[in-house]
């Protein structure tokens, strides 16, 4: 019934305890999870859960906040999106979140090779056709305007995508969605602090969302400072339920046939 459109099951808190995590999604409805990609250098193993699990899939990309890896060429890029259960570009976009604290006191302007890295994913996901998986934390105007410049205007031969663990303004979400891009809310919604992000899901169509644990991180309440993982997703959904007045099943249903609509039919909105 549920769908966890976002998870990390290779990080180190997950990837030992996968029999078990599995046997929770059962438990908790919870048919299916895409496996995201942050690195060329765990793509393999990444890939290696979608190949060894029918209700896994794969992503392929490098994550705007990791350096010291391997830079991904289009190529790359394109070479693991050909291979089987491989269904989206990304974790991609951009962050410049705390850049005093975590990136050595520098300016925007010396993040360039975060935006060249941006650009070659969604490059790489309108050759292949296949959508993005965006992560934009205080960088949504830069981000929106990339995608623009790359050609990502709702218009047209493009890629689209989501726009994952959503925690931006009413404002950036309609950008988005004039993109033609989805919308995916994580156990952040769920936070008592998090008023304005349901106050955004209220206004998101049902239509145009998805769910995701984003775990290892971001654990829902009840569970919220614990190691979050994808059985804990309907947590997410029943809240975006409450927001709806909807019944839960009402918006696992919609999120599941969304995720089919975005990853697997080519379908764009």
């Amino acid at each position: 019934m549920f769908t966890d459109s976002h998870c990390h099951l290779t990080f180190p808190e997950l990837a030992a305890q996968l029999p078990a995590i599995r046997q929770a999604m059962a438990d908790a409805s919870v048919d299916r999870a895409l496996c995201i990609c942050t690195t060329l250098e765990e793509f393999s193993d990444v890939h290696g859960l979608a190949l060894a699990y029918d209700n896994f899939w794969s992503s392929v990309g490098v994550h705007p906040d990791n350096e010291g890896v391997t830079e991904p060429s289009e190529q790359d890029l394109l070479d693991r999106a050909a291979l089987p259960r491989v269904i989206a570009i990304g974790e991609t976009g951009l962050d410049y979140y705390g850049m005093e604290d975590r990136k050595g006191g520098r300016s925007i302007a010396d993040l360039e090779w975060q935006r060249d890295r941006f650009r070659t994913h969604i490059r790489a996901a309108r050759t292949c056709g296949k959508p993005l998986v965006i992560h934009t934390r205080s960088a949504s105007d830069d981000t929106l305007a990339i995608l623009r410049e790359e050609g990502e205007d709702g218009a047209g031969n493009r890629a689209g995508g989501v726009f994952h663990c959503f925690t931006e303004t009413a404002e950036v979400a309609r950008a988005a969605l004039d993109l033609g891009y989805y919308i995916s809310f994580s156990g952040i919604v769920t936070f008592k602090s998090a008023q304005h992000l349901r106050d955004v899901a209220a206004f998101v169509p049902l239509d145009r969302m998805l769910i995701e644990t984003d775990s290892p991180y971001l654990a829902p309440v009840p569970y919220r400072g614990k190691t979050n993982n994808p059985s804990y997703v309907p947590f997410v959904a029943q809240q975006l339920a409450d927001v709806k007045g909807l019944p839960v099943q009402e918006v696992a249903l919609a999120t599941s046939r969304n995720f089919d609509t975005l990853f697997f039919s080519g379908a764009k909105p």
